[in-house]
C-alpha cells in the first residue's frame, strides 16, 4: 500500500513543478504582474509630465503673455521704461 501512495505523491509533484516553476507557471505570473504595475506607475508619471508641457507649450503658441511671463521670471528681462528693483530678505 506504501508504494502507490508513494507514485502518486511523486506523480501529483511532476505534475505541479510546471504549474508552479515553469516557464508560464504562477511565480512568473506573479513576477510580470508586478512589472507591470511599476511600469504603470512610471508611464503616469510620464503622462502627467507630459501633459503639464504639453499645456505650456500652447500657452507659449497662444500669446505673447506666456512669452513674456518666462522671459521675466526665467531670463530677468524687463519692458522698456521699467526699473528693475532687487528687495534682500532679511536674515534670522
Amino acid at each position: 500500500m506504501r508504494w502507490p501512495t508513494l507514485a502518486l505523491v511523486v506523480l501529483v509533484a511532476l505534475l505541479q513543478y510546471p504549474l508552479w516553476f515553469g516557464k508560464g507557471g504562477w511565480l512568473r505570473v506573479w513576477d510580470v504582474s508586478r512589472q507591470l504595475a511599476a511600469q504603470r506607475e512610471v508611464n503616469h508619471k510620464l503622462e502627467t509630465r507630459n501633459a503639464a508641457l504639453d499645456a505650456e507649450i500652447r500657452d507659449l503658441k497662444s500669446g505673447y503673455e506666456a512669452i513674456e511671463e518666462r522671459a521675466r521670471f526665467d531670463l530677468g528681462l524687463i519692458k522698456q521704461d521699467e526699473v528693475f528693483v532687487i528687495i534682500p530678505e532679511r536674515r534670522p
